[in-house]
């Protein structure tokens, strides 16, 4: 069978009555039999090749057309990465530094008698984004959706004396820490029953579902009540819809320090203090270090003396 020859830059292709065959990088030998177009011998019209090559030229641009280029794809993504870890541009050129915090969790971030949104965490990011030259929007909610905002990038960092631990660490960065404290067992003032960590097995604990005081609690045997934040656990407590709840010590002095007769006490204190921290999404290096630069400034020109002082009548970094 006698056959014409064309040759094209498409993939390799074939078929029963049309094959292709590669003769190099980007050229293909397109081999038509001659009977499939109806040609005797070697006498072939030169517009019918002509027609015929444009014809497979347009399908071989619409094929090509689709194919993708993996090295543009690839510094393509190169470069929305590296957009997505320059987290400290970003911030810089909006102006703005997006801070999720509860905003129910006093001393460390609640709203005052004027509904103004203050405490110890929300004075010490207000102090460190103006060392950075932004402006601090903090964006309330609560404690279990500020770690799916941090993911979804609604925040750029969360403040809300998140505690420094290894599993947090493995998914999240965080900050040099800015407090150290001991976590308290907090029990109703009738429950005699209760002295240590060991009388909690069985109890209703009322915690947040996902901090670490939840897990103690739980090491302990106790049974989880989940509540929203601290004050709602102090409010089961005291209507005896709780047994108790392991919290930060520095939360219940100041609680009651506004709420002298509240009917709540301190039964136990941990051992072993933990630290908290600034906590960001993986990948914010550079946000990460501009914010420890600030932290350390404020530390050593005695300004997070003045704010611990204000808040807690002590340093509560050591």
């Amino acid at each position: 069978m006698e056959q014409v020859v064309i040759r094209t830059g498409l993939e390799k292709i074939k078929g029963k009555d049309i094959s292709f065959d590669r003769t190099g990088s980007h050229t293909l030998i397109l081999l038509i039999p001659i009977k499939l177009i109806g040609i005797e011998g070697l006498k072939v019209r030169k517009f019918s090749l002509l027609a015929l090559f444009f014809s497979l030229v347009l399908v071989i641009s619409a094929c090509g057309t689709n194919k993708a280029n993996p090295e543009s794809e690839s510094n393509n993504a190169e470069k929305q990465d590296t957009q997505t870890e320059d987290l400290l541009a970003k911030v810089k050129d909006e102006g703005k530094l997006l801070i999720g915090t509860e905003g129910t969790y006093p001393p460390f971030t609640f709203h005052d008698d004027k509904g103004e949104l203050t405490g110890f965490d929300v004075e010490i990011v207000k102090e460190i984004a103006k060392r950075l030259d932004v402006e601090p929007v903090f964006m309330e909610t609560q404690w279990d959706a500020m770690f799916a905002g941090l993911d979804s990038k609604r925040f750029d960092m969360v403040a809300n004396q998140v505690g420094i631990r290894p599993d947090r660490q493995e998914k999240y960065d965080f900050s040099d820490p800015y407090i150290t404290s001991a976590g308290v067992l907090i029990k109703h003032v009738d429950n005699e029953a209760v002295t240590s960590f060991e009388n909690i097995e069985g109890l209703k604990a009322a915690q947040s579902m996902t901090s670490n005081y939840a897990d103690i609690a739980k090491s302990h045997g106790a049974e989880i009540v989940g509540v929203e934040g601290f004050n709602q656990a102090i409010e089961l407590i005291n209507s005896k819809r709780a047994d108790v709840t392991i919290n930060d010590k520095l939360s219940f002095l100041d609680f009651k320090k506004h709420k002298p007769d509240a009917p709540v006490e301190i039964a136990a204190t941990l051992d072993d203090a933990s630290q908290s921290g600034l906590m960001f999404r993986k990948g914010s290096e550079t946000l990460i270090d501009e914010v420890n630069k600030a932290l350390k400034e404020i530390i050593e020109d005695g300004t997070y003396l003045e704010i611990s002082e204000k808040w807690f009548g002590e340093d509560v970094l050591k």
